[in-house]
């Protein structure tokens, strides 16, 4: 069975949503939004710059009931589903601290996605992404992210899927487009295309 690997935050599940409730959660309200169109989250909702000991305060809330609680993106369980039903085994490859994969693992599942396995791995950009260790193990026919540094130094037999979103700020720009076989706007449209396809690999 050919296996998809896909990224989790930004692809599968809505982190910016889940921040917003993270600040809540942190400082008692939540944020308004200020740039429905940014890639990142602090700069989406308007929130304070925080630094020092606020900083790891925030912080301290992206714990085990945030990392089991995100929301899914609109389509993305179905287009996960029709995937699994044409008869791809689905993996995700996340950069997440491996003492959150159980949360990552229950959020998924429990939201109805039919994935196989949780692959942690660093978030550090290089010119190799630090996803590329897992990729190279698991050999999948396509890997779907929406991050472009994360694209760098994966295997050429690797189908690479772009999802691209939110324009403003967005790192997914550059040479580094180079490296990318296909962009879709969501999880759900890439889902369609590749079924579309006359043969997979």
């Amino acid at each position: 069975m050919s296996t998809i690997a896909i990224d989790v935050d930004g692809v599968l599940l809505n982190y910016s949503a889940a921040y917003a409730v993270a600040w809540q959660r942190a400082f008692g309200a939540l944020p308004d939004l200020h740039n429905p169109d940014a890639y990142w989250p602090r700069e989406r909702w308007r929130v304070e710059h925080l630094t020092g000991s606020r900083l790891e305060y925030f912080r301290s809330h992206f714990d085990e009931s945030f990392w089991s609680s995100l929301p899914a993106y609109d389509g993305a369980i179905d287009a996960c589903l029709r995937l699994k039903n044409a008869g791809f085994n689905l993996v995700c490859v996340s950069a997440i601290d491996p003492c959150f994969r159980q949360a990552r693992e229950r959020n998924l599942h429990e939201l109805g996605f039919p994935i196989e396995r949780v692959f942690c791995t660093d978030g550090i950009d290089g010119p190799v992404s630090p996803k590329v260790p897992a990729l190279t193990e698991i050999a999948p026919v396509a890997f779907v992210d929406d991050y472009l540094p994360f694209m760098r130094g994966i295997p050429s037999e690797i189908h690479v899927a772009l999802i691209s979103r939110d324009s403003s700020g967005s790192p997914n720009a550059g040479d580094d487009l180079g490296l990318v076989d296909s962009q879709h706007a969501s999880f759900s449209a890439f889902a369609d295309w590749w079924l579309a396809r006359p043969v997979h690999l």
